[in-house]
């Protein structure tokens, strides 16, 4: 089983990608599912982060207040370096359970669908990595259509916290420009799939 990383910049469309993989057979494994299962309440994330903020991240209907988290994440980059180390060797650790079972199923190809995946070192488990990229002001647009309640700064915030998307670029074994239609990423998809893992199996 072919194991890829997928990343890319905020914005650049990395679902695009994994959809049609999934369409392939492809195993989707996503970080940000993960995360989200994890801290669901009384989840160990859920209660790491509890720990480490208050009472005053859980909302009235018990779940957690992400956007506030998010807020203190993007405000102070020593509270974000606190918060991965809380959250990444726990979605790490579930992410590999999710790999074994895919090994398991046979599939031909499995997808770690990470954010950070060099940032993190997740890219240590991936036998390529390709990465969903975007022209930077095409990048901010989507951004903004995507969350209305971001303003400009915010979302600049949001796209300098990652490694700049041309790091991410040159360690790439893949690079999916995503500028174009959603018929030709897919028809893409269809291609690199054909020749990196049905030609290369």
């Amino acid at each position: 089983m072919k194991i890829i990383g997928l990343t890319g910049g905020i914005a650049c469309g990395k679902s695009t990608v994994s959809t049609a993989l999934r369409a392939r057979g492809a195993a989707i494994i996503d970080a940000d599912a993960l995360a989200h299962e994890l801290s669901q309440p009384h989840q160990p994330l859920f209660n790491a982060y509890v720990q480490r903020f208050g009472r005053e991240i859980v909302m009235a209907d018990g779940t957690l207040d992400r956007a506030a988290i998010a807020r203190r994440v993007f405000a102070d980059p020593a509270v974000r370096a606190e918060v991965d180390a809380i959250a990444h060797p726990l979605i790490r650790m579930a992410a590999e359970e999710r790999l074994r079972a895919a090994r398991d199923e046979n599939k031909r190809a499995a997808v770690l669908d990470v954010p950070l995946l060099f940032e993190a070192g997740w890219d240590a488990l991936a036998d390529e990595t390709w990465v969903v990229a975007l022209p930077r002001e095409e990048q901010l647009a989507r951004l903004l259509a995507r969350d209305t309640s971001m303003d400009e700064g915010e979302a600049r915030a949001r796209i300098a916290a990652q490694m700049p998307l041309a790091e991410k670029c040159a360690r790439a074994d893949v690079i999916i420009d995503n500028s174009g239609t959603k018929e030709e990423i897919r028809e893409y998809i269809g291609k690199l799939w054909k020749e990196r893992i049905l030609e290369r199996a």
